[in-house]
């Protein structure tokens, strides 16, 4: 069996948006990857190990706290590690992750979903087993900076990281999973060992690209195993072809009003 790596960014029972998963369905999810023999890791534990080792790993972007509400209590009971990419900026501020994709939600009922978590608890899941990585200090698409501030959104987000959490900080998520060659020498030269992006061929790895299925709010059972199954494995290779195919969260996911109730 192959590995596999799982993008997962909110939880929440009543939050519509597009990147928001129901609990039920997340905790649904992961048992179905449990049933079916494979074995859970962090991030980095998987990016080490033989391509079809049988393993997945859970990862979530942006560090909502939702995420420490609603998902940490699901993968406790079912012994599951996860990663959690940090974008550092809204982190150590306290202020909501907003920028494009979720903007939108600050003025509506929502609003509370954009809630970070903290630092203090992102320290009780590394102590507990889960792996934090970087997600960039603002959230950017990197492949449109200048060189000097690509080289400060890397590695400013991972100093911080070290310092907050007293350990290495050696994995990168891309913000969007937007990305190019540039991005990745830089990623390289800021110290990362390994970063995931999106859609990709889950045969073939490279430490600083590595790919990962996004699930996201309506992806329902019947979606979740096509995602899973060993015919969209072949498309994985070709990104386009694997959007139109699944979709894409944001980009590919039915428009809902921001202040529908």
């Amino acid at each position: 069996m192959l590995n596999l790596v799982f993008c997962y960014h909110a939880l929440s029972e009543r939050w519509h948006a597009p990147l928001s998963v129901r609990p039920e369905r997340f905790a649904g999810q992961v048992e179905t990857m449990l049933a079916r023999g494979y074995r859970p890791v962090t991030f980095s534990e998987l990016t080490r190990a033989p391509h079809d080792a049988g393993l997945f790993a859970i990862t979530f972007d942006d560090a909502f706290r939702s995420v420490h509400k609603l998902a940490v209590p699901v993968l406790r009971r079912l012994s599951v590690p996860a990663t959690v990419f940090v974008p550092t900026g809204p982190v150590e501020a306290g202020r909501p992750l907003a920028w494009e994709g979720t903007s939108e939600w600050l003025e509506t009922p929502w609003a509370s979903e954009l809630t970070p978590m903290s630092w203090v608890q992102l320290r009780e899941l590394a102590a507990a087993g889960w792996e934090i990585g970087s997600h960039t200090v603002s959230h950017p698409h990197l492949p449109r900076l200048g060189d000097e501030e690509l080289a400060a959104q890397l590695s400013e987000s991972k100093t911080l990281c070290e310092e907050r959490l007293e350990r290495p900080c050696t994995s990168l998520a891309y913000p969007y999973g937007d990305v190019a060659p540039r991005v990745i020498a830089a990623a390289r030269a800021a110290g990362y060992a390994t970063a995931a992006g999106l859609p990709g061929d889950f045969g073939r790895h490279d430490p600083l690209l590595w790919p990962r299925i996004g699930v996201y709010h309506r992806d329902d059972e019947r979606r979740f195993r096509l995602k899973i199954s060993a015919t969209m494995h072949r498309l994985r290779s070709n990104r386009r072809v694997w959007e139109l195919a699944v979709g894409r969260g944001r980009q590919l996911a039915p428009a809902l009003p921001a202040r529908r109730r």
